[in-house]
């Protein structure tokens, strides 16, 4: 069995330096109206339209198609700057990103240029794959027939991240004909798509994550569904370890700022002031340090997926690209257990540097928790930590893809949730 100790370092093709202060500008300009959205649930649509016109779509794009070049690493650096300024626009745009992906390990053996000029050019992918009510696991309702010379697909979606915001849907769907699993490429703005703003979490409220209905909505392409990058699962987690380490580190500097900013005291407290209070300090302390660590084992997950991404084009190796896809999902679920709690407990304990004003619906402190527990609440912990416990106990391969749904479990499973 492969260890990560005996992978090579990644090396990346972009200054990090430089990428981010391209976007810098703007990941401070969506921050400034973050908490206004947030209470008055306001969609980000001109904060994802500045950075389509940025070229933030296409980070990942060679420079030699017009985009950045950046690393897997670094794209979820960047990711994690974007969620300490909103984490609702990250999370919409992690169809897009998966889709990208998918795009740039399909250049290996047919020509993507088509689809790398429409992302420099600011266009985005929304996710659009899982499907509720009665659909039993094994089941896809969404299908894609063949009328003359066009493809046409029907159904409805639930959970369609960040589709409302984008020009295309990375939908999967089943060939009616034939009942192969493809994914149908699909214009977001045509006659029969319809996508509601219906999302009613209590966390992550304007991911813009809502029902997409399709009535005989044209595809652009179809795509062999067996042929999706095999890191993806990993991919899709890094992106809950990225929004929910921006959101520890938004709420580790709102609070010190309130810290800083509060004249009242306590009569048992530690000091006439509450910013030399030791154990208030202590309270903002632990809070940093658990930020911290969250930045530091998404970056480290971050590169299990690009030695994955790499090894795919450097070696027609399937086994040292087999150990290399199960390191990514497993250092990604392993980074989703521990960030999960890190980032829950310390949205909690910070409101014990403060008092109750802290619970002040002007201030929104709760959004940061709110937004955690909704993140940490995709792919439930419980079944990755089992996954990890039999990998290391019995070597198992973990499970890449799923679905959820109603009826038994003797089914492939499938989702990107």
């Amino acid at each position: 069995m492969t260890s990560l100790h005996d992978i090579p370092s990644v090396t990346y093709s972009a200054d990090y330096q430089a990428l981010a202060n391209k976007y810098r500008p703007i990941f401070e300009q969506i921050a400034q109206g973050t908490v206004q959205r947030e209470q008055q649930r306001i969609l980000p649509f001109e904060q994802i339209q500045w950075l389509k016109q940025a070229g933030f779509g296409a980070v990942r794009i060679p420079v030699e198609h017009g985009g950045d070049g950046a690393s897997i690493p670094q794209l979820f650096q960047l990711l994690i700057e974007l969620s300490k300024a909103d984490s609702n626009v990250t999370q919409a745009l992690r169809g897009h990103f998966a889709f990208v992906e998918d795009r740039l390990n399909a250049q290996r053996d047919s020509d993507q240029s088509h689809w790398f000029k429409r992302f420099v050019a600011g266009e985005i992918a929304g996710n659009a794959w899982t499907e509720i009510g009665t659909v039993k696991i094994g089941d896809v309702i969404t299908k894609v027939t063949h009328h003359g010379d066009q493809w046409l697909v029907s159904g409805q979606k639930y959970y369609t991240t960040g589709s409302i915001f984008a020009e295309w849907f990375d939908l999967f769907a089943q060939i009616e004909e034939t009942g192969e699993l493809v994914i149908a490429a699909t214009r977001t703005q045509q006659e029969g798509v319809t996508i509601k703003d219906d999302w009613d979490g209590f966390g992550q409220r304007t991911t813009g994550s809502g029902t997409t209905t399709l009535v005989n909505a044209r595809v652009e392409e179809v795509i062999p569904f067996d042929t999706r990058f095999k890191y993806q699962t990993a991919f899709y987690q890094l992106f809950h370890l990225a929004t929910l380490t921006g959101i520890a580190q938004a709420a580790v500097e709102e609070f010190k700022q309130q810290v800083r900013q509060r004249t009242r005291i306590f009569s048992h407290g530690n000091g006439d002031r509450v910013d030399q209070d030791v154990q208030v300090l202590q309270v903002i302390g632990k809070a940093s340090a658990q930020a911290y660590a969250a930045e530091a084992i998404t970056i480290q997950a971050a590169q299990a997926s690009q030695r994955a991404y790499q090894i795919h084009f450097a070696q027609d190796d399937t086994q040292a690209e087999k150990e290399l896809n199960i390191l990514a999902e497993i250092e990604s679920a392993q980074g989703q257990v521990v960030i999960a709690d890190l980032v829950l407990q310390l949205t909690s304990n910070l409101f014990n540097a403060l008092s109750a004003s802290a619970a002040s619906s002007e201030k929104s402190l709760d959004r940061f928790w709110r937004n955690a527990r909704t993140v940490s609440s995709h792919n439930p912990l419980i079944y990755k930590e089992k996954s990890i416990g039999d990998w290391e106990v019995n070597g198992t391969e973990p499970i890449y893809a799923w679905q959820i749904g109603g009826g038994s479990k003797e089914t492939e499973q499938l989702s990107s949730s």
